[in-house]
C-alpha cells in the first residue's frame, strides 16, 4: 500500500509541475505577441509562435463556434484532441493544464492553510451551487445556436487572456516604466551598479517599452478580481460553480475510463482526502463521489495513509455518480434564455443595421453579423496591435458585442503594413490577410493584388474645428501623415480675405473617398487637442457592401 501511496504522491507532484509549466507557457506566448509586434518598426514580422495555442485547444470555443457558424474553424481542430482525451481521462485539463484553474488552485491552497480542518472538510464537500456552471454552459450554448459567441465572455481561457492583456500587462508596463525612470535618477550609491541594469533589462526585454492604455476595462477588472477574491471564501469557487468550460469537460468526463475506486474496508475516517480536495467531489469512502466534478488533482489519493482510495482504469463504481445534477426543466429554461437573449439584445443594436459611427473594426473583420458569431473577446488582437489602436468596445456594438475590438484612432492608428491582428485571431472573426491583400502602401519586391485595398472606413472633416476651415490658418499635418499612394488627402487652394481685408491663398484639405482606407493616421496626428478635426467612421468599409457612399469604385490606379 505504501508503494501505491508513493506513486500517487509522485503524480500529485507531477500535476504541480504541469500546472507551473503550462502557466509559464501561457504567459510566454502572451508576452510573445508584444515581442512580435515590436521586433521591427519598419517591417512588421509574422507571428513566430503559436500565441493562441490555449485558445485553439479550447473545447468550449470549438463547440460554440460550430453551433454558431455550423463549421469547425481550421485552427480549432486541436480542441477535438482534448475532447477525446477527456473522454478517456476525465477533467484532467482543469487540474493539470488550465492556467486560470492553476491561479485559482494556488490562491485556494494559500487560503486553505489558514482554515481549521473541520471548516475545510465541510467546504470541500459537494454543494448545490456547483450546478450553476451547467446552467451557464447551456445558456452559452443556446446563445451560440442563436448565432452569437457570448461564451467568450466567461470562457476561462478567453477571460484570462483578456484580463492579462488589457489589465495585468499594462499595469506591469506602468510599474516597470516608473521603476526604470526612478532608477535613472535615484542616488543609491553602490546599489546603482545593480539596480540600473536590472531595471533596464525588465523595462526593455519583458514587455513593450511604450505605455499602452485600453478603454472600457473597468468591468473586466471587476470580473477578474472578483474571481480571484472568491477563493478567499470558497475553494476554487469559479472552477466549481461558474466555469462553463469546466461544465463542458464534466459532461464529456461522464464516460471516462479513469475513475476513483473506493475501498471502504481500508478507510479509517481520517478525512484527509476531503481536507485537500480541490474539486468538491466527495472522495471519501462512504460518500457518493461526483465524477464530473473531479479535477484529477491527486490530492486525495496522495494524502490517504491507508490507500483507501485510488484512481484506476475501469474501477468499481458502487459509490460513484456521473449525474450533472441539473434537471431537464433547468436545461430547457437555460437553453431558451440563451436563445432568446440574442434577439432581445438585437432590438437595441442589430448587426445588419448601420452601427455606431465610431465602431471601426480591424482590417479583415467579417461582416458584423458573422463577426459576432465568431469573436470570443479574447483580446489577442488588442494585445498584438503595435500602435495600441485596438480597444474593447463597451456599448458601441450593443450589449451583444461588448469587449469586442474596435479602432480608436485618436489613441493609435492602424499600421499600414501590419496584419498581426488577423494572424492571432483564433476563430476567424478577423480573416487572415496578407500585407499585399491589405494593399495600403506599395510593397516593393512583393506581388501586388489586382483587387481594391481592404477598407475599414473613411475619414471626414469637422470644418468647425479644422484650422484652415475654421480659423484660416495653414495646417498640412493630416496630408503629411496619410500613408496611401496616391494620398487620399489633397488640397484645394482657394482665395480668401483675412480679417483686415487682405487677400490670401489658403489650402483647404479634402478627402478622396475612393482612396481613403480609414487607417486613422490623420486623426491620430491632428494637432487640434480634444476632439480631432478629422475623424474616421466605418462608412465605406469593405466588409459591408451596404455601408457605402460611392455607387462604384472610383479608386485611381495605384502607383
Amino acid at each position: 500500500m505504501a508503494t501505491s501511496e508513493n506513486r500517487f504522491r509522485y503524480l500529485r507532484n507531477a500535476r504541480r509541475v504541469s500546472q507551473g509549466l503550462f502557466f509559464l507557457l501561457f504567459m510566454v506566448l502572451l508576452l510573445q505577441t508584444n515581442i512580435d509586434a515590436l521586433d521591427s518598426p519598419d517591417e512588421l514580422p509574422q507571428i513566430s509562435a503559436p500565441v493562441d495555442f490555449f485558445l485553439e485547444i479550447n473545447p468550449l470555443i470549438a463547440v460554440t463556434t460550430v453551433l454558431s457558424t455550423h463549421t469547425l474553424y481550421r485552427n480549432l481542430i486541436l480542441a477535438v484532441v482534448l475532447i477525446v482525451a477527456t473522454l478517456f481521462l476525465g477533467r484532467f485539463f482543469c487540474g493539470w493544464v488550465c492556467p486560470m484553474g492553476s491561479i485559482n488552485h494556488a490562491l485556494a491552497a494559500i487560503k486553505s492553510r489558514r482554515m481549521k480542518g473541520r471548516h475545510r472538510i465541510g467546504q470541500n464537500a459537494w454543494k448545490p451551487y456547483q450546478r450553476w456552471k451547467y446552467g451557464i454552459l447551456v445558456v452559452m450554448l443556446g446563445a451560440a445556436l442563436a448565432g452569437s459567441a457570448l461564451a467568450g465572455l466567461l470562457d476561462p481561457i478567453s477571460l484570462l487572456t483578456r484580463s492579462m492583456a488589457l489589465l495585468v500587462l499594462p499595469a506591469y508596463n506602468v510599474l516597470t516604466q516608473d521603476v526604470y525612470s526612478w532608477s535613472l535618477h535615484a542616488q543609491l550609491g553602490a546599489f546603482d551598479f545593480l539596480l540600473t541594469p536590472v531595471s533596464w533589462v525588465t523595462y526593455a526585454t519583458l514587455i513593450r517599452a511604450e505605455q499602452v492604455v485600453f478603454h472600457h476595462t473597468f468591468l473586466i477588472l471587476l470580473l477578474f478580481v472578483g474571481i480571484l477574491v472568491a477563493n478567499r471564501f470558497i475553494t476554487r469557487f469559479w472552477c466549481r460553480g461558474l466555469c462553463p468550460l469546466g461544465a463542458l469537460l464534466g459532461v464529456f468526463s461522464k464516460v471516462s475510463i479513469v475513475s476513483l475506486e473506493k475501498r471502504t474496508a481500508l478507510c479509517t475516517d481520517c478525512n484527509r482526502c476531503a481536507l485537500h480536495c480541490q474539486g468538491g467531489d466527495n472522495p471519501k469512502p462512504g460518500d457518493t463521489w461526483h465524477k464530473t466534478e473531479c479535477h484529477l488533482c491527486m490530492n486525495c489519493v496522495a494524502s490517504c495513509p491507508e490507500a483507501g482510495i485510488a484512481f484506476r482504469f475501469f474501477p468499481q463504481r458502487e459509490q460513484t455518480t456521473t449525474a450533472v445534477n441539473i434537471s431537464r426543466r433547468a436545461v430547457l429554461a437555460s437553453a431558451g434564455a440563451g436563445m432568446l437573449a440574442i434577439p432581445v439584445l438585437r432590438t437595441a443594436t442589430h448587426p445588419d443595421r448601420p452601427s455606431d459611427p465610431t465602431l471601426v473594426r480591424p482590417p479583415g473583420s467579417l461582416h458584423e453579423r458573422e463577426f459576432l458569431t465568431r469573436c470570443i473577446r479574447c483580446g489577442e488582437c488588442m494585445n498584438v496591435c503595435p500602435n495600441n489602436a485596438l480597444h474593447p468596445t463597451f456599448m458601441q456594438a450593443g450589449a451583444e458585442g461588448i469587449w469586442s475590438p474596435m479602432l480608436i484612432p485618436r489613441i493609435g492608428y492602424c499600421e499600414p503594413t501590419c496584419v498581426l491582428c488577423s494572424q492571432v485571431c483564433p476563430t476567424g472573426a478577423i480573416d487572415e490577410i496578407t500585407e499585399e491583400e491589405k494593399a495600403w502602401v506599395p510593397t516593393a519586391g512583393k506581388q501586388e493584388t489586382d483587387g481594391p485595398p481592404i477598407r475599414i472606413g473613411i475619414a471626414f472633416y469637422d470644418t468647425g474645428r479644422c484650422l484652415p476651415y475654421a480659423m484660416a490658418r495653414e495646417c498640412i499635418v493630416c496630408e503629411e501623415w496619410c500613408p496611401t499612394t496616391p494620398k487620399s488627402i489633397y488640397f484645394e487652394e482657394v482665395e480668401q480675405r483675412d480679417r483686415d481685408g487682405n487677400y490670401m491663398y489658403l489650402k483647404l484639405p479634402r478627402v478622396d473617398p475612393g482612396i481613403c482606407v480609414g487607417c486613422g493616421a490623420c486623426t491620430f496626428a491632428c494637432p487640434v487637442k480634444g476632439a480631432p478635426a478629422i475623424y474616421v467612421t466605418p462608412v465605406g468599409e469593405t466588409r459591408n457592401p451596404q455601408n457605402r457612399i460611392l455607387l462604384e469604385d472610383q479608386s485611381p490606379g495605384r502607383q
